[in-house]
């Protein structure tokens, strides 16, 4: 994500959006999980205010947690202690460095143009055969919330489409009403995704 105004609504609301969240992880996380070897090494994308960090770690993983917001990654590192580290979607380079990556409820803020390239680091990042997950608000086409912040608002089959077309084969998705943080109900849609052993 490297939109100013939504990197900065972040930044201006890092400690009352953590705190407006219980601490219970996100409830796609363990399932998810589930799916690793022990001791796997997972990167998660996106981590506010560390309350999936915390899980990731407490269940003996490797985990890696990054934000692309400064004020978010000391939120983390605050309440958490999970050694999070600023990264933008845009600076990922790792190569084959990951069984897994974590991705929920912030690549919705990648533009559709920025999408393909973001999830092409995320398929280089991983190891054959590992996974990855993330959520989006369904919609008809880009634009920016109530709160300003940019939104990818793809539908399914699109969103599907740009996932094969970066190499990713879907094992599961689940679409699902949610509500936003400006007050609005929306269709989301999660996927897990593998990027193929061969």
């Amino acid at each position: 994500m490297s939109d100013p105004a939504t990197i900065a609504f972040y930044e201006k609301n890092a400690p009352r959006y953590t705190l407006g969240f219980g601490q219970a992880p996100s409830r796609h996380l363990n399932v998810f999980l589930d799916r690793l070897a022990p001791g796997a090494s997972v990167l998660e994308l996106g981590c506010g205010g560390g309350r999936d960090s915390a899980r990731i770690a407490e269940r003996g993983f490797h985990l890696d947690a990054t934000d692309g917001t400064p004020a978010m990654i000391h939120k983390a590192n605050e309440r958490f202690d999970v050694g999070a580290r600023l990264l933008r979607f845009d600076e990922l380079d790792a190569v084959a460095a990951y069984d897994a990556v974590w991705a929920h409820a912030c690549l919705l803020h990648v533009a559709r143009t920025d999408l393909p390239s973001v999830l092409a680091s995320i398929h280089r990042a991983l190891q054959p055969g590992g996974w990855h997950f993330a959520n989006f608000k369904l919609g008809s086409g880009e634009g920016r919330d109530l709160l300003g912040r940019l939104h990818n608002f793809p539908d399914a089959r699109w969103l599907e489409d740009v996932y094969r077309t970066a190499g990713f084969a879907i094992a599961s998705s689940e679409t699902y009403a949610g509500k936003a943080v400006d007050g609005t109900q929306r269709d989301w849609m999660a996927l897990t995704v593998q990027r193929p052993r061969a």
